[in-house]
């Protein structure tokens, strides 16, 4: 059964998507739901580097943004029913959702087969990828 579920955002679209199927996992016994969005510290770097402001007040309104994303995401789950976690963290995105899996002692995790970085997925391969290919709960992943 499908108790709790891993939900990694980058806010897309496609990750909008996946939000959709979660709600329809209420049904099947899915109680909790941890939406996991991570900013990644590859982009802090560069945009500190180019843009105005240090790292320090970039990361903050960065992190301001996801987690008013994320609490308008929690409050649709709670309205479904569902307990839920809000994490914001920073780091590499596959680590980040690795080490939340296993934290958090997931049922699955639900992910969007794409995210907003299309171009980097097409030579690296995406997120979504590398956390089927790593991951040790199911993944659910959501195409466009």
């Amino acid at each position: 059964m499908l108790k709790k579920i891993l939900y990694p955002t980058d806010f897309s679209d496609v990750s909008k998507k996946a939000l959709s199927y979660i709600k329809q996992l209420k049904d099947a016994g899915t109680e909790e739901v941890v939406i996991l969005h991570v900013i990644d510290e590859k982009g802090i770097e560069a945009v500190s580097r180019y843009g105005a402001g240090g790292s320090a007040t970039i990361l903050g309104l960065i992190n301001k943004e996801a987690m008013d994303e994320g609490i308008k995401i929690e409050k649709k789950l709670r309205e479904s029913g569902f307990k839920v976690k809000l994490k914001i963290e920073t780091g590499v995105p596959l680590k980040e959702i690795l080490k939340a899996e296993e934290e958090e002692q997931v049922s699955a995790i639900v992910i969007g087969s794409h995210g907003k970085t299309n171009l980097e997925q097409m030579f690296l391969g995406s997120v979504s990828e590398k956390v089927i290919r790593l991951s040790k709960s199911p993944v659910l992943i959501v195409k466009r």
